[in-house]
């Protein structure tokens, strides 16, 4: 890990005058996409269209898109094509957000989006044991897509 998941170093979107209870900022595990993609009518689903609605906000990086597109690509149903609209360019992270620093998290894989959320401020959205188990540790939300649903779901 320590590869710079960005370039060019800019910083993350600051989240909008009023904070996250007026517009969340989220990171999505690839899970979350994958969960709305077999069950248009869950939580994570909702997420979703909210984010293309443009009442919540996903931040994303290059890192945590390819992982999410890679997986899609895998699973005949589901399609990279209708997750594209969540990835905004002006949501975009280019800065460096040092995955290596989350060795606690089991899964490596998992580490670039704890790095992410932990970056930009944002709550990290998951159906992932080794991240739930491990959010006590973290120092952002980690929430499930059920608990974001509820905590941010009329905003």
């Amino acid at each position: 890990m320590g590869t710079n998941d960005g370039a060019h170093g800019a910083s993350a979107p600051a989240p909008p005058e009023g904070g996250a209870a007026h517009r969340p900022h989220v990171v999505l595990d690839t899970n979350v996409f994958v969960a709305a993609g077999f069950n248009p009518h869950s939580n994570a689903a909702r997420i979703l269209e909210r984010i293309r609605a443009g009442t919540w906000t996903m931040v994303w990086n290059r890192a945590t898109r390819r992982e999410t597109e890679a997986v899609l690509a895998q699973i005949p149903p589901l399609s990279v094509q209708d997750a594209a609209p969540a990835f905004r360019p002006e949501a975009e992270v280019v800065a460096e957000t040092h995955p290596d620093r989350f060795a606690f998290v089991p899964d490596p894989g998992d580490r670039k989006f704890a790095a992410l959320a932990a970056a930009t401020g944002a709550v990290l959205v998951t159906n992932d044991d080794h991240l739930l188990s491990q959010r006590h540790r973290l120092a952002v939300e980690v929430l499930t897509p059920s608990e974001a649903m509820a905590r941010y779901g009329q905003s």
